[in-house]
């Protein structure tokens, strides 16, 4: 069973305690503030990806921290407020590997329910190789032909998920 996700303890508008109360009108308990009485609702967060492709190879990055450190993933990272998904997508892949990619696409929207994450993968191109370790999040990129996607290290289900869809629509091309 996965763990419980942190829950916050103090309300967001006035600063009481949070208190977990049946919310009749939803049919189910929710986190409300003592105080003011708002009902905190915990979302899940939403990371943005793009599967880079040039010359019939993605991209994949080593993780250089938690969780699934040493593993292998397309570049991605958080959502920022006021930011547009796609946009996202493209600057995480500049900050992570240093390239300036195209977006082909939408590939797939994929969920982390243990962890509360919403996964948004994007198709991309560059017109550059160089991708280079950008900044404390990888240890190491690498370009990798379809047949050699390292699948038993990978670091999620929702990058093999993907990784997969990905291949077979390629394999449907040719």
């Amino acid at each position: 069973m996965p763990e419980r996700l942190p829950t916050p303890r103090f309300c967001q508008v006035c600063g009481h305690y949070l208190v977990e109360r049946y919310v009749e009108k939803e049919g189910q308990t929710r986190l409300k503030c003592e105080g003011c009485g708002f009902v905190h609702y915990l979302n899940p967060r939403v990371v943005v990806a793009v599967i880079v492709e040039r010359r019939g190879r993605v991209l994949l990055q080593q993780r250089a921290i938690e969780p699934r450190r040493g593993f292998w993933t397309f570049p991605g990272g958080f959502l920022e407020f006021g930011e547009a998904p796609a946009d996202g997508a493209t600057r995480e892949t500049k900050e992570e590997v240093g390239l300036d990619v195209t977006l082909t696409g939408l590939h797939g929207i994929y969920v982390r329910k243990d962890v509360g994450i919403v996964l948004v993968v994007y198709r991309g191109t560059s017109d550059s190789d160089d991708a280079f370790v950008g900044d404390f999040e990888s240890m190491a990129v690498q370009w990798y032909a379809i047949d050699d996607i390292p699948w038993d290290d990978l670091a999620f289900a929702t990058t093999e998920q993907a990784l997969r869809e990905f291949v077979a629509q390629e394999q449907a091309r040719t």
